[in-house]
């Protein structure tokens, strides 16, 4: 069976490594145009062109993958198959009907919960229980396909954003190989999904989201910062300065504190009045420093009871 497979990210890489492990003849690897990073402005492979490099695999980088242009570029690879990871950009339908068993696509979550482009971070930022990875078939709807199969991953505790993005990454690559043998020989149950979410869309995330409003509830605090931690990574204004917080605790109950008022600092970290609770953040870093623990930080940084953290910068 032929493959087209099409993916950008480090979520992508993976499944794209264990079809080529698997003896899958992939005809072609789609990915978006380089782009330029860092202070010389050199352009960047994505993650997914760099693995598919790696195997000698023929990699294809168009603009747009709705440009008639494209379309005969890859109906010359006559997929039987196209699989999709994470791609980030829309697939027509002209894409969709062209391989005889469709284009399937490796979605970060338990659809229907969580469609969207940030299912990974919203999982822990809503404090879900568990999230999971599902192989569907692609539709012209966003995330609405049929559902072919589905793996289950509990969240710890303390789980993150980037623990849960490689858990899932190992999960979908895995849920793919042994999803693919039943969908080319008919055995495949398609399930479909209903027309609404039972939760909101996961939108995109910014850099923007991270910004903590300690007007809300400790615990939401503590969710927002593991959700988004390593990126865009949770943070607040300190005198002026970005102040980001790596990780942080629920504390005990509070009253007469104004939300965002520093209670008391120490070796147990720096506690700060929310509207039910404390939030004692424990690592942080203060713009223009390093990460640090924050009995490291208070050595070399005076934080008085009192101090405001605020969500803007003055």
């Amino acid at each position: 069976m032929k493959v087209v497979y099409m993916g950008t990210p480090d979520f992508a890489v993976l499944p794209l490594r264990e079809l080529v492990n698997a003896g899958y003849e992939v005809t072609g690897v789609v990915t978006q145009p380089d782009k330029p990073k860092g202070r010389g402005k050199a352009l960047m492979p994505t993650p997914v062109k760099e693995e598919a490099l790696k195997y000698g695999l023929p990699v294809y980088q168009p603009d747009k993958v709705k440009d008639p242009a494209f379309f005969e570029v890859l109906k010359g690879l006559e997929p039987d198959i196209i699989v999709v990871a994470a791609f980030g950009q829309i697939i027509p339908k002209t894409i969709l009907d062209l391989p005889e068993f469709g284009c399937i696509n490796i979605h970060a979550s338990l659809l229907p919960k969580y469609r969207g482009a940030a299912p990974i971070q919203q999982a822990v930022i809503d404090g879900e229980k568990e999230s999971g990875v599902t192989i569907m078939k692609m539709s012209i709807g966003l995330d609405t396909g049929d559902m072919i199969s589905k793996v289950v991953i509990p969240l710890a505790k303390d789980e993150t954003g980037g623990s849960l993005f490689d858990k899932l990454a190992q999960a979908g690559a895995k849920l793919l190989i042994d999803t693919l043998p039943d969908i080319f020989a008919g055995t495949a149950v398609y399930e479909k999904q209903p027309e609404e979410s039972p939760t909101p869309y996961a939108s995109m995330i910014t850099k923007q989201m991270g910004l903590m409003d300690f007007s809300r509830k400790a615990e939401e605090l503590e969710r927002l910062v593991r959700g988004l931690s390593p990126w865009p990574s949770a943070y607040t204004f300190l005198k002026g300065k970005n102040l980001k917080v790596w990780n942080c605790e629920v504390g005990e109950p509070v009253s007469g504190q104004e939300p965002g008022t520093v209670i008391r600092s120490g070796k147990d970290g720096i506690c700060v009045a929310c509207c039910d609770r404390e939030l004692i953040l424990k690592e942080v870093q203060l713009e223009g420093k390093k990460r640090m623990d924050a009995d490291a930080f208070l050595r070399g940084y005076q934080m008085e009871d009192g101090t405001r953290l605020e969500s803007h910068r003055p």
